[in-house]
């Protein structure tokens, strides 16, 4: 699932191929895509692109006064094509969800892979109409997002680290992968409750979020969308890397696994050595 540094990327690519470019098809290939019908997707059409912004996982596109509002989910993508195809794309079985043509006959087409449709599309007049951006937390790239409103945003919070990080409605743009990075960095179990950490515990987590974050956006920075993919994966240490040896201690990560997703963690950099049972409410072994 692409997160805030690979939406970030796609963002500032977008930026520099979309904006003062004209829009002159959108045509959606599954419909299942369209979350919303009022103004019509063909609404967008026709108008000037004159700004590409993040909202946490959303990216969104502004032409003339209405956004184009795009989160790919798990297993969504968006393809940059120097030259689209000729025709209109045809509806059928592949990954295919919708084209957006430029009148430069650039564009880009948005996929998804696998049979979980999640890919979302919006045509809006203000990004706040969406639900998903009307709950967001802050973003932990703002400027204003400090240590102390790090500090007040947890207190009180009963949920595990883990969870915790990646609710939209606390902090938004964290997901499963650089949860996961960002725990391995402060040294901390997945599972600790965020409400029991001390100041010093609070003050890691703070740095290793800030730093983790900071160092995959500039890993990022000035990529293709194509080679997005690659990079995410080449610069995380511990998430989808089970049996590896950990690139800091050398112990081998291991694996907790959910019904619908999995976390990954070193026992010696974050649970003194003890493995984490493999189940949702999982406890530490004795």
């Amino acid at each position: 699932m692409p997160e805030l540094p690979e939406v970030e990327a796609l963002k500032d690519f977008l930026a520099d191929h979309l904006v003062g470019r004209e829009v002159v098809r959108v045509l959606p290939v599954a419909i299942s895509v369209l979350k919303t019908y009022d103004p019509p997707v063909t609404a967008f059409e026709g108008r000037e692109v004159t700004a590409v912004r993040r909202h946490g996982k959303f990216l969104d596109i502004e032409a003339d006064g209405l956004h184009f509002v795009t989160h790919l989910a798990r297993a969504g993508w968006l393809h940059w094509k120097d030259t689209l195809p000729d025709g209109p794309p045809r509806p059928g079985k592949g990954p295919l969800a919708l084209r957006v043509a430029l009148e430069t006959g650039e564009g880009f087409d948005l996929t998804e892979a696998g049979t979980q449709k999640r890919l979302a599309v919006y045509v809006v007049r203000d990004p706040a109409e969406i639900p998903g951006i009307a709950r967001l937390g802050p973003d932990p790239l703002a400027a204003d997002f400090d240590e102390a409103r790090f500090t007040k945003l947890l207190e009180g919070e009963r949920r595990q680290l883990k969870g915790a990080l990646r609710d939209q409605s606390l902090i938004a743009g964290v997901g499963n992968a650089y949860s996961d990075e960002i725990l391995h960095a402060a040294k901390m179990s997945p599972f600790k409750l965020a409400a029991s950490l001390t100041p010093e515990e609070t003050s890691r987590l703070y740095e290793a979020l800030h730093a983790t974050l900071t160092e995959a956006v500039e890993r990022s920075h000035g990529l293709a969308a194509g080679r997005l993919k690659a990079e995410k994966k080449s610069g995380l240490r511990v998430h989808g890397r089970t049996g590896e040896p950990c690139p800091v201690c050398g112990d081998t990560i291991r694996e907790v696994s959910f019904s619908d997703s999995s976390l990954q963690y070193c026992p010696t950099c974050q649970t003194g050595g003890k493995l984490l049972a493999d189940r949702r409410m999982s406890r530490l072994l004795k």
